[in-house]
Formats: structure tokens, sequence, C-alpha cells
């Protein structure tokens, strides 16, 4: 937990490695999380492009579509009223997974759709298998459930080869590439070839970018909707934030559709952001493993060894955040993260250092868009059936839904 040794392990790629993936959960996703060395550098280097701020700029209008059809929704459940109570989250998983799916496969957004529907079938499986006891090659075992998880795999395998497919053929004709990831994607992985001839260490597989697709999926939908979900709930309990939150949004934009300046200019959502981050991190811990013998701090480390850094604890710790550490304080982020860690690595809820989550500006900028055209539209509260209990399945997630009562404004 000392904020050196944190900076030490997440710089030291080389040093402190990922840890072996079960068997099972690359069934999940593989691609650019699980790999090391030169081959995460090139997959790194080849995705990057897709992530960068102009080509996300791109993407606002795949946001703001999904973000329009979740709200519908939410209005057609109104009473004469105008008021209404719904458990938020399952509303929050959609819209992420349709802002996925139209973000990263543009035209075959349907097709998309389908993806996700059979990831989120087969992280149930995952989970499940993993939490019984682990028999060595049980998984060649031909039972019901691991029948069924082949079957998955090979769909998802073989939705995402037809849309590639499709799309080099097109790119081969000539025809420019699409603005969406899985293009973007593409696209810097013809001209990475182009530029080193067929060398055959050069480039990526269309298996490494089925396996890159999966990763967007899981990562960036998991993410981004756990964070807007204990948004939501944090600001039912603060209702003085909601308010000055709301304020801002109609401030900046008044009824008019969010773009890309002014979202990056909201102060306020941005520190109630970062202030959910810390208190409900995504992911609790990031594990790492030792090959070979090392020294980290007064610690000697010998190979097999695992780190761990918790999150959840750094985050919480009173030493480096202040009496206050227990308390929704967006204030404390009012001049950036920098500002209020003191440059110390005390705040990593994407991670840190050159393995720091690629997506994170994507997922903020998500988290915004989807923020401000709820807050244009909804005043929200704790709804008498809300029971807080966060349990992390894979990511930190409200056990029992988040049933708010929605306000018309």
């Amino acid at each position: 937990m000392n904020p050196e040794h944190i900076k030490d392990v997440f710089n030291k790629i080389e040093v402190f490695l990922r840890p072996s993936t079960n068997p099972l959960v690359k069934l999940l996703t593989a691609g650019l999380s699980a790999y090391e060395g030169d081959k995460w550098a090139k997959h790194r280097k080849i995705i990057n492009p897709a992530f960068q701020i102009e080509k996300i700029k791109h993407m606002l209008p795949a946001f703001y579509q999904s973000c329009i059809e979740m709200l519908g929704k939410w209005e057609s459940s109104l009473n004469h009223e105008g008021n209404c109570e719904l458990d938020v989250w399952p509303y929050l998983q959609t819209l992420t997974a349709d802002v996925i799916s139209r973000a990263a496969f543009g035209s075959s957004y349907e097709e998309g759709r389908r993806i996700f529907q059979l990831e989120k079938e087969q992280e149930k499986l995952v989970l499940k298998a993993i939490q019984t006891v682990y028999i060595p090659g049980w998984s060649f075992i031909p039972t019901k459930m691991n029948k069924r998880m082949k079957e998955i795999d090979n769909e998802i395998k073989s939705l995402l080869k037809k849309i590639i497919n499709k799309r080099e053929k097109a790119m081969q004709a000539g025809e420019a590439p699409k603005d969406d990831l899985l293009g973007i994607l593409m696209e810097s992985n013809f001209k990475e070839i182009r530029e080193h001839g067929n060398n055959k260490n050069v480039g990526i597989s269309n298996e490494e970018v089925i396996e890159e697709c999966k990763l967007f999926y899981l990562v960036g939908q998991e993410t981004t909707s756990v964070l807007l979900v204990w948004t939501m709930v944090l600001l039912s309990r603060f209702p003085d934030w909601q308010a000055r939150a709301r304020d801002e949004v109609l401030q900046v934009f008044g009824d008019n559709t969010p773009d890309f300046d002014g979202l990056i200019h909201l102060k306020t959502v941005t520190m109630i952001l970062y202030e959910v981050l810390r208190l409900y991190p995504p992911v609790l811990l990031f594990v790492r493993e030792i090959e070979k013998q090392t020294q980290l701090g007064n610690l000697s480390l010998s190979p097999g060894m695992q780190v761990c850094l918790p999150t959840i604890l750094v985050h919480y710790d009173a030493k480096l955040w202040g009496e206050d550490v227990k308390e929704f304080n967006p204030e404390r982020f009012a001049d950036g993260v920098s500002k209020v860690t003191k440059g110390q690595v005390s705040f990593f809820p994407f991670g840190w250092g050159p393995r720091i989550c690629i997506a994170q500006n994507f997922a903020i900028i998500e988290a915004k868009m989807a923020l401000a055209l709820i807050l244009q539209r909804f005043t929200f509260e704790f709804s008498p059936s809300y029971a807080h209990a966060p349990f992390n399945i894979l990511t930190l997630q409200p056990q029992y839904g988040a049933h708010l009562i929605l306000h018309k404004c």
C-alpha cells in the first residue's frame, strides 16, 4: 500500500507480470490485457489510435443515440404525475452494451448486440465454473456447461469473423475504413503491415483482432456501467451534489445536445466521477507475478510470488486522503487528480503506468454524455426498496440493483 512501491510495480512491467490466466477466463477474453513483452507492445501500438481523443469525438453520435433510446424507455414508464420507480442498473448495462455495439461495429450494430448477449451468458457460466473446485482437465469433459461454453465461444468468433472479413474485402476494394473502433483497429493494423512488409512479426492476425473485439465488449461495457450506476446511487444520496451537477449541465448545454468541447469542460461532473471512482473503483485490486528475484523497497521477492495492489484499500487510506476519506466529497478533486494525490500513485481506478487502461478516455466521455443527458431530463432519489449491497463479480456491482424514483424535470 506504499505509493512508491505501487509506482514501481506498475512501471516495471518487465519484472511484475500479469498472472497466468485461468483457461476458463480465456473463453471470456484474452487480448491486450493478457499479453506481455513484445506481443503486448505490438498490440498496444496498433490499438492505440482507436482510443485517441480525435477518434472518440467521432463516436459521440453513437453515445448520444444509445443514451436517448434508454431515456425514451424511462420516459415511457412515467405515470401521469411524471414519476416512476425503476431499477436503473439493467438499463445502464444495456446502455453501455449498445454504446460498445455502435462505437465498435458501426453499421454492424445488430450483430454487435448478439455478441454482447452471448458474452453476458458466457460470463455467468465462466464465473460459475471458477467458483467450483478446480480439477485440472475438467474443462475438456463434455458436461452440459462445458459444451455450452464452447458453443458460445464458437458463435462469438463466427460472428466477429464474418464482420471482419466483410470489412477486409471492402478495404481491399479501396473503400475507406469506417470510423468505428473495428475500422480504426483494422486500418492501423494494415498500415503497420504495409510499412514493414510481410514480416511475420508485424501486425496482428484476424484471430487476435477477434480477441481484441471481445475485450472491447467485456471491459468497455462493465467499467462504464458500474461507474454510472454508483454515480446515480451517490447523487441520490447527496441531492445537493446532484443539483450542482444539473446546474452545471444546464448552464453549459441548456436543452441542447451535449458536444465534445462542453463535455470536457464539465468541472463539477468530472469531480463527481473521480470521487465515485475513488469510493467504488470498478476493479478492487490488481495482481502481478514475479518471474525473477527482485527487490521492492525492503521486500525481497522470489520468482513465483505475487503482489497485490488493493485499489479499494489505497483509495480508503486516511493517511493518503485525510480523515474524511470515507465521505463523498468531490470537492477534493477541484484542482485535479495530481493536486489531491500530491503526485503519489494513490488513485488508480484504471491502473497506472505503461499498462494503464487504454480506453479510460472513452469510458469517461461516455459516462459524461450519459450523465449530462440524464440530468437534463430527470431528478432522482432512492426508492424505499433500494438495498445497498456492493459485491464483486469481475467488477464492483450492486447486488440487488439500483431502485430509484425518477422525476421528469
